[in-house]
């Protein structure tokens, strides 16, 4: 995919808490793109392990942003609005950019197909074997009627237009314990009916261990949490959406990336 001369602003947004050890690999995955108009705003929650030492040392490679939060949502709330791009995306502390092209094949998607978001596929790593594939999402063609059977993109991999940010808000800090993404995601594409693009490629590598899977508990609570998203939203599922969403997991586990 080509890009145009002139090409527009993409804002990438990176809340971090004491990572030392995984968020210099994400401020290079970025800083390594081929895609050049990039702004990368980053947040830090007042780090104590280095983290925010390390940032600084960046100088104005970064937009840097060190301060207590109430948490990954709010810290990305801060982000967000921050950003002064066309598209914008987030990039979480332990993930990274599968290739360095990966964010100049999204803005040619965004270009080429005119839509407001772009999304594509996932793969879970080993936290410290990073080239070891624990699990592949693979999120398939868009259709707004997947949100009833359960389906939903892979949040890091989300991208979308700052106007659709602007126009209908920010992460819901009330679901903030694991569901917000999920619920952003719902609001945009499936209640204000937001066009979207899958690009069929691999985009982001995320450690494994996140924060939504992490134990039956906090999965039990995301399935409370998802209610309220579609609740909050005046929204009614079907009787079975909800028990399938954390079903269409388990075919990650098996499903094997293209060589």
């Amino acid at each position: 995919m080509s890009i145009a001369p002139n090409s527009p602003l993409l804002s990438i947004v990176t809340v971090v808490y004491n990572n030392r050890k995984c968020i210099e690999d994400a401020i290079e995955s970025v800083k390594s793109q081929k895609y050049s108009n990039i702004e990368h705003i980053v947040i830090d929650g007042n780090s104590n392990d280095g983290t925010k030492e390390y940032l600084q040392s960046l100088g104005d490679t970064i937009k840097l942003v060190s301060e207590p939060d109430k948490g990954i949502f709010d810290a990305m709330n801060k982000g967000l609005k921050l950003c002064t791009g066309t598209y914008i995306g987030l990039l979480n502390s332990d993930d990274v950019y599968a290739s360095n092209m990966v964010l100049s094949d999204v803005i040619a998607t965004f270009e080429a197909n005119h839509v407001d978001a772009v999304y594509g596929d996932l793969v879970y790593v080993d936290p410290i074997h990073t080239e070891k594939i624990n699990r592949y999402w693979k999120s398939g063609n868009y259709d707004i009627r997947k949100f009833k059977w359960g389906w939903m993109p892979p949040h890091p991999t989300f991208f979308l237009k700052k106007s659709c940010y602007d126009q209908h808000g920010y992460f819901d800090l009330s679901l903030s314990k694991v569901s917000a993404d999920y619920e952003i995601m719902l609001r945009m594409l499936y209640k204000h009916k937001h066009s979207a693009a899958y690009l069929p490629q691999i985009l982001v590598r995320m450690r494994s261990g996140g924060n939504s899977n992490s134990s039956l508990l906090k999965r039990f609570k995301g399935n409370m949490e998802d209610r309220m998203a579609w609740k909050n939203n005046q929204l009614t599922p079907n009787p079975l959406t909800l028990t399938l969403k954390p079903l269409r997991k388990i075919g990650q586990f098996f499903l094997r990336p293209p060589s």
